[in-house]
């Protein structure tokens, strides 16, 4: 137990100096990249989780900016902004859906829908829409109706006869309603006589 106590002792000591160097050298790094002045950003490569926050602690103290871009644990990466050109929404979303930023591309996307707000704008301002169907009930049911006036159209159509009618010869009940409803009302008095 003493031995694997000293082992887990110095496994811990030699962790809490990787992690010491590697923030020296994140801190080297960032320095660099606050000094190189035609960098408006700068990509790391994946880390661990544990790396991410230390390289997020260093880019707050230098005041920069910072996120974490990546689906899975293994690709994740960060990216470091200067304060000056700090990302849109519009930059963000398109890292965390794993593209490139294109700004001349986001321009024209937003000129788009700029435009698109303005031609909304000037329907609403222009009123609204005559009341009424977008389109004449004639045109669509002109096969049923014909190209005449709707009523002209309904006199000349004739009911099938046959349509909900069915001969008495083929009937297989043939007493009428008031006597079928009599024999439903003698069985269910019947009924109720015996349950007494």
């Amino acid at each position: 137990a003493p031995e694997q106590a000293a082992r887990m002792k110095k496994l811990q000591e030699q962790e809490k100096r990787q992690k010491v160097e590697f923030r020296k050298r994140m801190e080297q790094e960032v320095s660099q990249f606050i000094q190189a002045t035609g960098e408006p950003r700068r990509r790391f490569q994946p880390m661990n989780k544990i790396e991410r926050s230390i390289l997020h602690d260093v880019a707050e103290v230098a005041g920069l900016t910072s996120f974490s871009f990546g689906d899975d644990e293994d690709s994740r990466y960060v990216m470091v902004f200067k304060k000056e050109f700090a990302p849109s929404d519009e930059e963000l979303d398109a890292y965390r859906r794993g593209e490139e930023w294109d700004p001349v591309r986001a321009e024209e996307r937003r000129r788009l829908r700029e435009l698109a707000a303005q031609q909304e704008e000037a329907e609403l301002e222009s009123g609204p829409a005559p009341p009424g169907p977008p389109n004449d009930y004639k045109d669509k049911y002109r096969h049923l109706i014909g190209s005449d006036a709707a009523k002209a159209a309904a006199r000349t159509m004739e009911a099938n006869k046959a349509y909900g009618c069915v001969p008495v010869a083929n009937k297989r009940d043939t007493r009428s309603i008031e006597e079928a409803m009599n024999e439903i009302r003698a069985k269910k008095r019947l009924r109720q006589a015996e349950d007494e």
